[in-house]
């Protein structure tokens, strides 16, 4: 009897603590007002008027396209648009202008950008933008406002009804992010930006910081990315976190030889994420200057490549979780956590969960930092290269199960004929193979000419991330399996101090060196190339993984294949899922022909429990930007970006037809 009374309390204290901690619910009445749809990045709304029975049946609603946005055409759109008060808003075009649209017709009402001349011109972040900030000041008829970080890395404040600058938030609507920064910085060429959206909570905006990538910098001297906050309503800086730590500052003694006075980069390119209930801003960091060689730089270079918990009022470090110790790989982290509310074996936990190039998701108590399930230090292997320095160990997370291939092994390559695979394998021999974690190595004129690694320099995940139903406790996520080769050459002393750079030697035979990681034309790798990953959050478990895209046109038609049976190989890109009700929804990347001749792409449903396909709609261009969906006068919307070269830029918006 006991017994059966402590069972039954735990049950209620489990039930209540749920029903307390249901910290995301996904985007709230029928909107989309930040970029994840809630600030835990969720990417989840709790719609379902589009199904399963419908989806082959949606049409266009309205369409637009923002082309003569800027002096070219944008060919990336990678925008994630927002919605409330029946307004879309969204960043589009090659000047990154901010825009409103009527989100029943696609009507554009205004739109606001700056002209910034060779500020623009040497931004490191060229393109549109993955989107922008709503704030209200949440009364009837009070005010609204549109923030948004233009390419040239000002941040603008603008009145979401007319698009007018706003007079009393910094200088006549603008904060220039170069100044207060606390560096020395050239306003026009130093080299930060940032594509992703600003996101705020409580009257408090939180900007990151981008760069170029690193194969081959310039110099080891390099601007840093730190991250700020501002006020909302007057623009003033709030507070600044050095992610590269000064002297007295926690984590500097893990910069060797003064390494932290010099080195740069170390910003959040990826979009961040809020719990308001702990006012607790998560913060994914980048690594050091320095994607493959890191000698001018030793120590395990905190916050480098580290999930960073800072206070929303202060900045103040609450937690931190290095990812990578000392990163050699490019693996920083790429896209925004997420809030998860979970019961893991009946303990009910306020989770943040990081899914990451490697194709781990990094899951922690978002309280206290502390991991979910175990971590493990673990030794790995020490390279070669002259001057670097290298870490001992490696953190291998052991649940959930990685989402993709990691690591590269013989049974990782083409395989579709014998030939094929012979090929692959000789490919593959001119290269070192190893587990995840294997050290890039100094490109030899003979082979090996670099170490290949799995996932890809670019994952695995990218910046899209995933989505996540806090009904359910799935998490969904696309993902990239592809090869990338890792070598070193030395750098050019008339062009760079920096050492070691990302490269590959001359061969002394020139016709030696394998022309790509291809054989004949077909990817190393074998498929699937794209697919989507369902993870039960509670268990830490995999549930299904399916091919997503349709094969390439080049693999179906490439003449080594002529009568072989190739299932669905699924196709790269960078995409953004969004899970619905019932639905887990995704469009393709790159294009591929219909049977009927028809070239495009296709914006494809699943049964979010089972992974099936119930429906798909063609699209122009491939998916760009990451789908997102709202409800308008009883009417559900699904809304995508859509690009690509010569075809520039497309926003296309879905519903049931009427």
């Amino acid at each position: 009897m006991k017994t059966r009374l402590r069972a039954a309390s735990t049950a209620v204290a489990l039930i209540g603590a749920l029903a307390t901690a249901r910290a995301q619910t996904g985007a709230p009445i029928g909107e989309w007002r930040t970029y994840g749809g809630d600030l835990g990045n969720t990417r989840y709304a709790a719609l379902d008027q589009i199904t399963a029975s419908n989806f082959n049946q949606l049409e266009i609603a309205w369409r637009f396209r923002p082309n003569n946005l800027g002096p070219r055409l944008e060919n990336n759109l990678q925008v994630t648009p927002l919605v409330a008060n029946g307004k879309m808003y969204l960043t589009a075009g090659s000047r990154r202008a901010a825009v409103a649209l009527d989100a029943r017709t696609g009507e554009m009402l205004w739109q606001h950008s700056l002209d910034e001349g060779m500020r623009a011109v040497a931004s490191p972040r060229q393109q549109s933008g993955r989107g922008l900030a709503y704030w209200s000041d949440g009364t009837p008829g009070g005010d609204e406002r549109i923030l948004y970080v233009t390419t040239g890395y000002q941040l603008v404040a603008l009145n979401a009804a007319n698009g007018r600058r706003v007079a009393t938030f910094g200088t006549d609507g603008i904060v220039d992010l170069k100044q207060d920064f606390d560096q020395v910085m050239d306003p026009v060429t130093g080299e930060v930006a940032l594509a992703a959206a600003p996101v705020l909570a409580k009257d408090v905006i939180v900007i990151g910081a981008a760069h170029l990538a690193g194969g081959a910098p310039k110099s080891k001297t390099h601007e840093k990315g730190y991250i700020r906050a501002y006020d909302v309503r007057t623009g003033k800086r709030l507070w600044t976190f050095h992610t590269i730590p000064r002297p007295g500052e926690f984590g500097n003694d893990t910069w060797l030889n003064d390494s932290w006075s010099y080195t740069g980069n170390v910003g959040v390119w990826a979009q961040m994420t809020i719990d308001a209930e702990t006012d607790t801003v998560y913060l994914p960091v980048e690594l050091p200057t320095g994607d493959y060689y890191g000698g001018n730089r030793p120590g395990n270079n905190l916050f480098a490549e580290t999930l960073l918990a800072v206070d929303l009022r202060t900045g103040k470090r609450k937690w931190h979780y290095q990812l990578v110790h000392h990163g050699i790989w490019d693996h920083d982290i790429p896209c925004a956590p997420i809030l998860m509310d979970l019961a893991v074996n009946g303990r009910a936990i306020k989770a943040v969960a990081q899914p990451t190039k490697q194709a781990w998701v990094y899951v922690f108590d978002r309280m206290t930092g502390q991991p979910v399930w175990p971590i493990e230090e673990r030794l790995v292997e020490h390279g070669t290269v002259p001057g670097e320095w290298y870490a001992k160990t490696q953190p291998f997370v052991t649940k959930p199960p990685a989402f993709d291939r990691q690591g590269v092994t013989l049974d990782d390559l083409i395989d579709f004929t014998p030939e094929l695979k012979a090929e692959g394998a000789r490919i593959a021999a001119q290269y070192k193979l190893g587990p995840m974690f294997t050290p890039p190595i100094v490109s030899r004129r003979e082979k090996p000419y670099g170490t290949l690694m799995l996932p890809h320099v670019t994952g695995g995940a990218n910046w899209q991330g995933g989505s996540f139903d806090p009904e359910t406790k799935m998490f969904y996520i696309f993902s990239n399996t592809n090869i990338s080769a890792l070598g070193l050459i030395p750098a050019d002393p008339a062009k760079s101090d920096f050492g070691w750079v990302a490269g590959t030697a001359e061969p002394v035979n020139p016709g030696a060196q394998p022309s790509g990681l291809n054989v004949r034309g077909l990817p190393l790798v074998k498929p699937p190339y794209g697919r989507i990953t369902a993870i039960d959050m509670d268990k830490g478990e995999l549930v299904w993984q399916i091919a997503h895209g349709e094969t390439p046109d080049e693999i179906k038609n490439h003449p080594m294949l002529k009568g072989v049976t190739i299932p669905r190989t699924g196709r790269q890109g960078r995409i953004g899922v969004l899970t619905t009700k019932t639905l887990v929804i995704a469009g393709e990347g790159g294009f591929f022909t219909a049977p009927n001749g028809q070239r495009g792409a296709m914006l494809r449903a699943y049964n979010k429990a089972t992974g099936q396909e119930v429906g798909a709609v063609y699209m122009p261009a491939p998916q760009t930007g990451s789908p997102m969906t709202y409800m308008l006068d009883g009417r559900q919307y699904l809304t995508v970006a859509v690009s690509a070269q010569g075809f520039g830029s497309e926003v296309l918006t879905f519903s049931v037809g009427k």
